[in-house]
């Protein structure tokens, strides 16, 4: 986990791991780590700080962003100043506690200052430096959609996914930075991140995200793992509802603003006019837009009014920054050379409506563009009104003229709102944006997914159970995939087999006739075929003045309306060039030649023609930067242009073109008379056609307006358009903040209360975002984005090959066959659904053999062979080809599967079919097939028969790869049924062929698997270096091609084999540590933390200092991974085996916490089995170790043998007294080693296991010896020859009637002084040790019985003591 400043050292970066009391984390982590580890005062202090931080602003507001909501706004000025002061307040208390100086006054309320009129920009800039902390809690929650509650269950996998992320935070750091934020720390147990932001434009974008939605999809892209994207219905149901506080992100914003010191503002109410005096103060109206720097005064900063374009001083209290950071961008970005021209005015609630109107006054045109009307006339709205602009175009009901309307003369009542969804622009503009370049275009993903379902089962043969992708881990099935009922795509197999009735043209693919590869015809509809005049250039000279040189020309240019070929003629590409006119040989002879047709045009009085020829010579003059002489030519179109309604589009390219020159040359008076009806011809008019990229000025200039104002439907309007031309023109970079903006407001501003937006952007953000390769955000903006279903706009086999295609990137892979992502399952569903309704059945064919891959690859058998089973039935309806493909491919599903009967039933009907054919290869891949299927249900001899047709098949094709696939699955045959030199012999040559072919990925990975068969039949053989010469040159293959679960593979292989099969504990930590780091590239925490505790153990095996560190540190990070997967058992034996080792360095202090931490562990969850176990293992560390043995008493006796008695483990109990009763005996302790060894034997009868009161009596014989209790002692040792079968079982039994009864003739001669009685022991000892035919222990016998006089030298029975006792004993045994 990153640590921020404030971040107290104890928190999880911390490298040395310890128990309870020794502050091993921050207190913010978990509820176990704060019962088992309280953090230090000086954590504690810290973590409060870090939560006073978080929640620093007073009256929290949270917004979430798990889908499209409200843009984050930046605070008022006034607020902003409040907040501050309640944060110096704090501050100031903080800062005189801290210095001791407790009696120090407080500041003057800067709050109060600001209500009086005080306006201390200082205060302000406290906020930045000590009042508000950077820092900004994201927190997180799963939910359900359907009942919106969270998902708990979810939500606690977010949680360990987040704590397993603690230790490598890259992915996360990468994450918020492609966000536009950066990651201070990650807070699993509080489902929170801490970000902090250092420039404006971070806060800008990532506000932008978290208003787009893209946040929470972020998430789930990161903390979810496979087994939740393929359970579609879950993933359907499931969002990540991430929260942030509005007002602590507004105020860093607003900050960062005030510490640039250069932004824009507006005036107050109720402040503006108390603070204008003074002659250097700039005058202000209510609500007026600034621009506001700061000069180095307090009070003042400077401003210039962008209405007027004066400059002077502006008080601070009466700046409201403009809230929305896109405006502060946009205005600064895009500054023009003078005001704003209150041609354009504010609106309220106006939607933009269409139809007609009714006049509420007369009206006389002023120029011959304008319509002249009576009160109450209706007038027919052409294209738009909205509200707030001084034009429309219209056309009078009455009179059927054309002309600009004043809105100010008319009454919008009767007009209609546009359509349901549609709030700035018309349906047919909706398709041509949402069409994408061919290279990110429907063509291309349905391509792409062509290029994944290919496969080449045909023709080259299957390794038996083999499947690179195969070697993923399984995912349970019932998890993901009921059978097929949450496919809910094919309505029913009846749907599939009517298809077989469909004509094979309907059998196309969807979404064939989409959109056009560019964006240049967004507004043109197919029209009829027709032939566009052309006209040659002829300049020679006699011909120019010919006027019948130039009739044709003319009469063409001289129509008086729009004519579908004038398109070429205003169109942005100068398309004129070449498909209009040809012959010349650069611009210049085509410019001339254009002037002299101007000037027939003019004697010939053609004004159409003139017109036109004018713009044209315009157009030619802006693209060679002649802005001036372009300007004459447009006006003087202008001037003679009387009756332009029949060409709008014409009309519409010279006020557009006219106003931008006008723009750039600063001419603000003409260009104001100008702007009103160019505003309306550029907004109003649905379908604009862009002439030139000059148009972006004007639109940019409206836009500023726009924002000036609040008006939004024209904002909205215009930045649509901004977006359009920017595509049109390929500045993708350019475009990326508009189409953001124009996102937002579609989702925000204009439709809050309808689920239908005006235009879905998603697409072209996607897009848009993965040309910036930003993989994640373009991921979210493609998961967010639902398809339409309008003609054009991108389909769901468009957006699940877009997600597949980045989903890769973000991977860090490319797209292959062998490597479909889990997330992509929800949307190739999604597409094949949509397939299925355009009855595109080849298109539906290639999605059921993805889906049928990618369930192979994630281990959802069931559903690989579902999709499979539809691909067959489909592929039916295509052709014979395509129906062997996909029922080979079921066929080696079913066998991956383990059903080996479907799978045979399946080749037996293809071998029917490929008979009478010359089919050789496909032939030997169904016989290859076909003995897997065989061998699968165990007829062995003709699994074997048809590998050696489908060897001769390859060999009969020369194909070497299939030569070596059949060797190796007959190798494999004889390896399983124990004929290892056979099988050998086949993989050997099968390796061989495999060594002659040119080494790509898949041949070598499938050497890889040869070779570990290879390995195996060598070690059955006792070939062990042979054997490991195989494993480690498969792992050199698996390293070569980066092939990370190949390389787990065959690792765990290794490391079986150096630790039980060919013992080396050096090489075996060498691979356990490879293993750990293959683990940890596949975020494989549980597998990480089980590798590194068995490598902790073969650390330890070592024995050395060194080695047993760095057992201790395996320890330690096992311990971390498995408290952050709540694998409380396992965590809690890592607490012990931290506490062994310690034992074992000697550092006996930190012995105890660590034993202690484990027991809280289990005791936490009322483990109490587990807790027992571990008592007794922590006692077992001192009772078998050097040091302190008499701590063991504690653990046994305090703590196990309590909780075995709760649990009634009798055999435990007796255990531990047993273990008690031998360390006394160790300790000397014989006092109460007879207690407890008593009570082992009381317990021993209880158990009734003959063995284990045997050995209690034994041991407790011992402790009577001890203390001198001679007598008491004999009677045991008697009691456990009783114990003993009356016949000798075996030679181990004699053994021990050897020395017990050696050991009573021992305890008898020389303690109690009876001779008799030792004489008749030492003879049964003897006895036993015949029975041994032990010579020496013989000898020795008769030497002791030498010793006593009088004694018999054969073992005959002697009545007395010796046969007494035991029969007294055992009728009741009354000594316990």
């Amino acid at each position: 986990m990153r640590r921020h400043p404030g971040q107290p050292k104890g928190s999880r970066t911390a490298a040395e791991l310890v128990p309870p009391g020794v502050c091993i984390w921050a207190s913010d982590n978990s509820a176990l780590r704060d019962e088992m580890s309280p953090a230090s005062p000086a954590g504690a202090h810290s973590a409060c700080a870090c939560r006073e931080l978080i929640r620093g602003l007073p009256g929290r507001e949270e917004c979430d962003s798990c889908c499209p909501h409200s843009p984050v706004l930046l605070p008022r000025w006034d607020r902003l100043q409040r907040t501050a002061a309640e944060c110096r307040r704090k501050w100031w208390r903080e800062k005189t506690m801290a210095s001791g100086k407790v009696g120090a006054s407080e500041p003057s309320n800067p709050a109060t200052e600001a209500a009086e009129g005080s306006s201390d920009t200082s205060l302000v800039l406290l906020a930045v430096g000590e009042g508000f902390p950077p820092e900004i809690s994201l927190f997180f929650s799963v939910e359900s959609r359907s009942s919106r509650c969270l998902n708990s269950q979810l939500q606690e996998a977010a949680r360990k996914k987040l704590w397993a992320l603690e230790s490598d935070d890259r992915d996360v750091c990468a994450l918020f930075k492609e966000l536009s934020a950066r990651l201070v720390c990650m807070q699993a147990q509080e489902d929170r991140f801490l970000l902090t932001f250092r420039t404006l434009e971070e806060v800008w974008k990532f506000s932008t995200y978290l208003t787009l939605g893209y946040v929470g999809s972020c998430l789930e892209q990161l903390l979810f793992d496979q087994e939740y994207w393929l359970n579609c219905a879950l993933m359907e149901d499931t969002e990540i509802r991430v929260t942030v506080d509005e007002d602590r992100l507004a105020t860093v914003y607003t900050s960062l603003l005030l510490q640039e010191g250069n932004f824009f503002s507006r005036a107050m109410p109720g402040v503006w006019q108390l603070e204008q005096e003074g002659e250097e103060s700039l005058q202000l109206c209510k609500n007026e837009l600034i621009h506001v720097k700061n000069v180095g005064e307090e009070s003042k900063w400077e401003g210039m009014s962008l209405l007027t374009g004066q400059r002077g001083l502006v008080p601070v209290t009466a700046l409201d920054p403009i809230p929305r950071p896109f405006y502060q961008w946009f205005l600064k970005n895009y500054a023009v050379g003078f005001g704003i021209s209150q041609e354009i005015s504010g609106t309220t609630s106006q939607p933009i409506v269409k139809g007609r109107c009714t006049a509420t006054e007369d009206h006389r045109g002023a120029a011959w563009d304008e319509l002249s009307f009576s009160k109450g006339d209706s007038i027919e709205v052409i294209g738009f009104f909205i509200p707030g602009l001084p034009w429309f175009v219209g056309r009078s009901i009455s009179s059927g003229s054309i002309g600009f309307v004043p809105t100010r003369y008319i009454s919008p009542e009767a007009c209609e709102p546009l359509g349901k969804g549609l709030v700035f622009l018309s349906e047919e503009e909706k398709c041509p944006l949402l069409r994408i370049p061919c290279n990110g275009g429907e063509q291309h993903f349905t391509t792409l997914l062509s290029d994944l379902a290919r496969t080449d089962i045909t023709s080259v043969y299957r390794l038996d159970g083999f499947e690179p992708t195969a070697m993923l881990p399984k995912v349970p099935s019932e998890a993901v995939f009921h059978g097929c009922k949450d496919i809910q795509l094919l309505q029913s197999w009846e749907e599939i087999n009517d298809l077989a009735t469909t004509s094979t043209s309907e059998l196309s693919s969807p979404g064939s006739d989409s959109a056009p590869a560019t964006l240049e015809n967004v507004l043109l509809e197919k029209l009829d075929d027709f032939d566009d005049p052309k006209f040659f250039i002829d300049l020679n000279a006699g011909h120019m003045e010919d006027a019948d040189v130039f009739d044709p020309i003319l009469t063409f240019l001289n129509q008086d309306s729009y004519v579908p070929s004038f398109q070429s003629l205003y169109d942005l590409s100068f398309s004129f060039l070449n498909s209009t006119f040809y012959g010349f040989s650069d611009e210049d002879e085509l410019v001339l030649y254009l002037e002299t047709s101007r000037n027939w045009a003019k004697r010939t009085h053609s004004v159409w023609a003139h017109v036109r020829l004018c713009f044209l010579l315009g157009k030619l003059c802006i693209k060679k930067v002649k802005f001036s002489q372009a300007r004459v030519y447009f006006e003087e179109a202008m001037s003679i242009l009387d009756r332009g309604f029949g060409d709008l589009p014409l009309l519409a390219a010279l006020h557009v073109n006219l106003a931008s020159i006008y723009l750039k040359q600063n001419m603000k008076h003409k260009f104001s008379s100008l702007l009103g009806k160019t505003v309306a011809l550029l907004v109003c008019l649905p379908g604009h056609s862009f002439s030139s990229e000059n148009e972006l000025e004007v639109m940019m200039y409206v836009l500023r307006e726009a924002i000036a104002v609040g008006n939004a439907p024209l904002e909205a309007r215009v930045c649509f358009l901004i977006v359009k031309l920017f595509l049109q023109l390929g500045k993708n970079d350019e475009v990326l903040p508009f189409t953001e903006h124009l996102q937002c407001l579609t989702t925000t501003l204009l439709s809050p209360d309808t689920s239908s937006v005006p235009l879905d952007a998603t697409p072209i953000l996607s897009y848009l975002y993965d040309k910036k390769y930003l993989p994640n955000i373009a991921l979210a903006s493609a998961r967010l984005f639902v398809p339409s279903g309008v003609k054009g706009a991108p389909t769901p086999i468009w957006r699940a090959g877009f997600i597949l295609q980045n989903t890769s990137k973000l991977l860090g892979s490319q797209l292959e066959r062998s490597s479909i992502p889990a997330l992509a399952c929800f949307y190739l569903k999604q597409a094949l659904h949509f397939s299925c309704e355009s009855r595109a059945v080849p298109i539906q064919r290639t999605l059921c053999a993805i889906l049928s891959r990618m369930y192979l690859q994630h281990g959802v058998l069931d559903g690989a062979v579902c999709y499979a089973a539809m691909a067959v039935t489909l592929s039916r309806l295509m052709g014979e080809e395509e129906a062997f493909e996909s029922s080979l491919s079921l066929g080696w599903m079913y066998l991956l599967h383990s059903q080996p009967v479907p799978a045979a039933d399946i080749m037996w009907q293809l071998l029917r079919s490929l008979h009478g054919t010359d089919s050789v290869t496909q032939g030997g891949a169904v016989h290859n097939l076909l003995a897997i299927a065989l061998k699968g249900e165990g007829q062995v001899q003709k699994a074997a028969e048809n590998y050696l047709r489908a060897l001769h098949k390859a060999k009969e094709t020369g194909n070497k790869r299939n030569q070596a696939i059949a060797l190796a699955n007959l190798g494999q045959l004889s390896l399983s049924h124990g004929a290892s030199q056979l099988s050998e012999l086949y993989l050997l040559q099968s390796a061989q062929l495999y060594a002659e072919l040119q080494g790509s990925e898949d041949l070598e990975m499938e050497l890889v698997r040869v070779l570990l068969w290879l390995a195996q039949a060598m070690v059955n053989r006792q070939r062990m270096e042979d054997g490991k010469l195989c494993y480690e040159l498969a792992l050199g293959f698996a390293l070569k091609w980066h092939n990370v679960r190949s390389q787990l593979h065959i690792t765990e292989c290794l490391c079986h084999f150096y630790s039980k099969v060919s013992p080396n504990l050096q090489a075996s930590i060498t691979y356990h540590e490879h293993w750990v780091s293959l683990a940890q590239q596949l975020q494989d925490r549980e597998l990480e933390g089980n590798v590194r505790q068995t490598l902790s153990q073969l650390y330890q095996a070592l024995g050395t200092s060194e080695a047993l560190r760095q057992s201790l540190d395996c320890t330690k990070q096992s311990l971390r991974i498995f408290i952050d997967l709540e694998e409380t058992v396992k965590a809690a034996e890592a607490w012990l085996q931290a506490g062994r080792l310690y034992y074992l360095m000697q550092e006996d202090e930190l012995v105890e916490m660590y034993f202690q931490a484990a027991i809280q562990t289990a005791l936490k969850w009322e483990n109490f089995s587990l807790a027992m176990d571990l008592y007794e293992k922590a006692g077992d560390t001192f009772f078998n170790g050097s040091r302190n043995r008499d701590r063991a008493v504690e653990f046994y006796r305090g703590g196990a043998v309590p909780l075995a008695r709760k649990l009634k483990a009798i055999k435990t109990e007796l255990r531990l007294f047993n273990k008690l009763a031998e360390l006394q005996i160790g300790l000397q302790g014989y006092e109460k080693a007879l207690e407890f060894a008593t009570l082992a034997a009381r317990l021993s009868i209880r158990v009734g296991d003959q063995l284990q009161e045997l050995v209690a009596f034994h041991r407790l014989a011992t402790v009577y010896y001890f203390l001198h209790m001679y007598e008491m002692a004999e009677d045991c040792y008697l009691k456990t020859l009783v114990l003993r079968p009356p016949l000798l079982q075996c030679s181990g039994e004699a053994l021990y009637y050897c020395k017990v009864y050696c050991h009573l003739g021992n305890l008898t001669l020389h303690k109690l002084k009876d001779e008799q009685d030792a004489a008749a022991y030492f003879l049964l000892a003897l006895a036993a040790a015949i029975e041994l035919e032990d010579q020496e222990l013989q000898g020795l016998i008769r030497a002791k019985l030498g010793d006593i006089p009088g004694t018999p030298w054969g073992p005959k029975g002697t009545p007395g003591c010796a046969t007494y006792r035991p029969r007294w004993l055992s009728e009741g045994g009354r000594i316990v």
